[in-house]
């Protein structure tokens, strides 16, 4: 019996066990994922900082001006009575009473005048964190803004889990890896588009290889890439056609199956099998939309696993129009995403890319259900980066 699609995601995610640790300079952390919290290594701001430009004064003005305290430098203790140039970002001398803003006093013949402000106009050791405290958990995806903020807390590197190392193995005689299509053959769509889709789920990728269909070929190439490879990815041959040697190859190599089949529809022959040595294979069907309800389904949430992440959260949108169910199956049906409101898109075959091109992802009509106009509903998104919408 296939699994439902909410079970086979779950399944995949629950099954396979994050990848080692590394230490990753911050400027190769980016897409990563957090295996440790992120903890601060000092109080933020580490010191009393001045937050404006001005002057640091002790006790009741007006206050003879005796020195200048810049950005980086470490300041004598502040005498009662006088008044000391500050930068913003300046330590704050101690025994300040008070930072007058510069626009808020006067400097006349070497005295400062001003009123003493009611609030203290510079920023105080521990404020935004203290020492030892929890600001990011373990799981989390590292940004830009990730990598700053572990910069201003004292990081050189993070500890984050490697990426997954993903080999693409395209199956399929009828295909062509250059040129026009015609006399019976068709371009490989998946074997240039599969890379793009892992990396933006956090794979490291190689090239894919194409193979020629037949069993002994199969198995060498699953084989190989295996050797290379924490994950082999395989569009084609998940049916039991006269061609469709997957199944076959698998037995020979020792494969177990975790998923085998999905109700969903479209991309229903999807599966994820372990591989001797820890290693995994999933199967993509090999018409180009069924591969990709495949990749959202099935790659996706084993890739976040191995990388230490939660499984994929889905998306809530209101759809625009009726989306029909499709009984017993899941449908996953192509959209496109306006102000919140999921338009399904035509062109949506299970061997058509032209509804891919311009998606945002699938919604997801669960079975038994039907999906109408105004109903808010669940979208499992298409891998985009931030701000890439076609």
């Amino acid at each position: 019996m296939p699994l439902t699609w909410d079970d086979a995601r779950a399944t995949v995610h629950g099954t396979v066990t994050p990848l080692p640790v590394v230490e990753a300079a911050l400027a190769d952390a980016d897409g990563a994922v957090l295996a440790r919290p992120l903890t601060t290594l000092t109080d933020l701001p580490p010191f009393d900082t001045s937050s404006v430009d001005g002057f640091a004064v002790r006790g009741d003005g007006p206050w003879p001006l005796v020195g200048q305290v810049l950005a980086g430098e470490v300041p004598a203790e502040l005498k009662a009575g006088t008044a000391v140039e500050i930068a913003t970002g300046a330590m704050v001398p101690p025994g300040t009473d008070h930072v007058l803003r510069v626009e808020n006093c006067q400097l006349t013949d070497g005295v400062v005048h001003g009123e003493t402000p009611s609030r203290r106009d510079w920023r105080e050791a521990g404020e935004e964190a203290r020492a030892g405290e929890e600001l990011l958990p373990a799981g989390v995806v590292v940004t830009p803004g990730v990598i700053g903020f572990a910069a201003h807390c004292g990081y050189d590197t993070l500890p984050v889990r490697r990426a997954p190392r993903v080999a693409v193995v395209v199956f399929g005689d009828e295909l062509l890896a250059a040129g026009m299509p015609g006399d019976g053959r068709v371009r490989d769509a998946l074997g240039p588009a599969l890379p793009a889709w892992l990396r933006r789920l956090g794979a490291d990728v190689a090239p894919a290889v194409m193979v020629e269909d037949t069993l002994d070929a199969h198995v060498g190439a699953i084989a190989a890439a295996a050797k290379q490879a924490d994950v082999v990815v395989t569009t084609g041959g998940t049916m039991h056609g006269p061609v469709d040697h997957l199944h076959p190859a698998l037995a020979r190599l020792g494969g177990k199956y975790l998923v085998d089949t999905v109700a969903v529809r479209p991309g229903f022959p999807m599966l994820v099998a372990s591989l001797p040595g820890g290693k995994w294979l999933v199967g993509l069907p090999g018409n180009p939309q069924s591969a990709v309800v495949a990749l959202v389904t099935l790659a996706a949430p084993l890739l976040a696993g191995l990388r230490g992440a939660p499984v994929p959260a889905l998306e809530r949108v209101r759809l625009g129009v009726d989306v029909p169910g499709r009984g017993d199956f899941t449908h996953l049906a192509l959209a496109r995403v306006t102000g919140g409101v999921a338009e399904p898109l035509a062109h949506a075959g299970s061997a058509m890319l032209r509804g891919v091109a311009r998606a945002d992802g699938f919604v997801v009509v669960r079975p038994g259900q039907h999906g109408a106009a105004g109903d808010e509903i669940d979208m499992a998104a298409l891998p985009l980066r931030a701000g890439e919408r076609p």
